[in-house]
């Protein structure tokens, strides 16, 4: 694939956000990475260009039906320098597995890697050096054909955006207080929770704007039938340690099959943990945690990469999670992986793509 670059000229440059206070997703490079796909032509016309608008009709198939969906991962600033990019091959592959489902074209894995790699390369100074703070990689396509008929569009953008953060939540690497709703779902059996589609986050902001509200910073999801099996927690899959046994919920369709979630996965195995990937109630954690069994909750993501959990809210009760505390397993794969992301320790896994 031949990518056209067209650089920003030197003078228009933005000036750099400061590093200690970059929140998540404030601020943009000055670059973007785009290409446009017709039915019949396939991908074309893949560039590097100045950050900018794009105009779409108003008819434009993803404002009226939603085909929209996104991938989110990062670039490490590691020694001496170097950048690093985590599982980056994974993320365009699961990319695809949304596109089969909402009737998107596929992407050509290597192709676009390339295309990333250049515009990574391209804004290299955007990537922080500050601890804990990361270059946040968006690729994204949209249906950008006009018209009112409900089908598969026969046009569409594929662009990667590119943003400096630092910690997702406020809380940082501390716990975060979780909501457990029983009154919203995030995802059914048969739909698209298994896609990382546009519509499945705007379904998911009621839930999560009611338990702020109330003083939570996300919400836990439980399974859209029965209401009482745990699904994921915000925008992360979900862990439990109960009784030395490291649980989370198995891929069941309605569930996204998250990158973290493979590595920690991958990594406590390695470690000689039991592990279990089953169905796990609400009621069954709460019974843990009354009868001293449960001994960590924890998130995984890519924006927030591990995320202990301090305490649950379900109908009325409180359930704290080891004294509010950070439990060691949720510590030791927070350091480990952030240690092979940064490049400070061997990567035995092969995770690694350095630029």
């Amino acid at each position: 694939m031949r990518i056209q670059i067209e650089r920003v000229a030197p003078g228009n440059l933005k000036p750099k956000p400061d590093e200690s206070a970059l929140g998540f997703g404030r601020h943009r490079t000055d670059h973007m990475f785009v290409m446009t796909y017709d039915e019949g032509q396939g991908w074309h016309d893949a560039a590097v260009m100045p950050y900018q608008d794009f105009a779409l009709d108003p008819a434009a198939m993803v404002l009226h039906y939603g085909q929209a969906i996104f991938e989110g991962l990062k670039a490490y600033r590691g020694k001496d320098d170097a950048i690093f990019l985590f599982r980056p091959l994974d993320n365009l592959r699961r990319m695809n597995l949304s596109a089969a489902r909402m009737c998107m074209p596929q992407i050509q894995v290597e192709e676009v890697f390339e295309g990333l790699k250049t515009l990574v390369d391209i804004e290299q100074d955007w990537v922080p050096r500050a601890q804990g703070a990361t270059l946040y990689i968006r690729p994204t396509m949209v249906a950008t054909e006009a018209g009112l008929g409900v089908r598969p569009a026969k046009r569409y953008l594929f662009f990667i955006i590119l943003s400096p953060v630092g910690a997702y939540y406020p809380e940082g690497f501390n716990p975060v207080s979780i909501y457990v709703t029983d009154t919203y779902v995030r995802a059914v059996p048969g739909g698209v929770g298994n896609a990382k589609t546009a519509g499945n986050y705007a379904a998911s902001i009621m839930a999560a704007v009611e338990a702020k509200k109330q003083g939570y910073t996300q919400v836990l999801w439980l399974d859209a039938v029965h209401r009482k099996y745990v699904e994921e927690v915000g925008t992360m899959n979900i862990f439990f340690v109960i009784d030395n046994e490291v649980i989370t919920p198995p891929l069941s369709g309605s569930i996204l099959p998250g990158i973290t979630r493979d590595s920690v996965l991958k990594m406590v195995r390695e470690w000689g943990k039991p592990v279990a990937e089953r169905s796990i109630t609400i009621d069954e954690v709460l019974a843990a945690s009354q009868t001293g069994r449960l001994q960590e909750v924890f998130g995984t993501g890519t924006a927030a990469v591990i995320s202990p959990v301090g305490s649950l809210y379900y109908q009325g009760q409180n359930c704290e999670v080891n004294h509010g505390h950070t439990g060691p397993l949720s510590q030791r794969l927070f350091d480990e992986l952030q240690a092979i992301q940064y490049g400070r320790q061997p990567d035995p896994y092969h995770w690694m793509v350095r630029l």
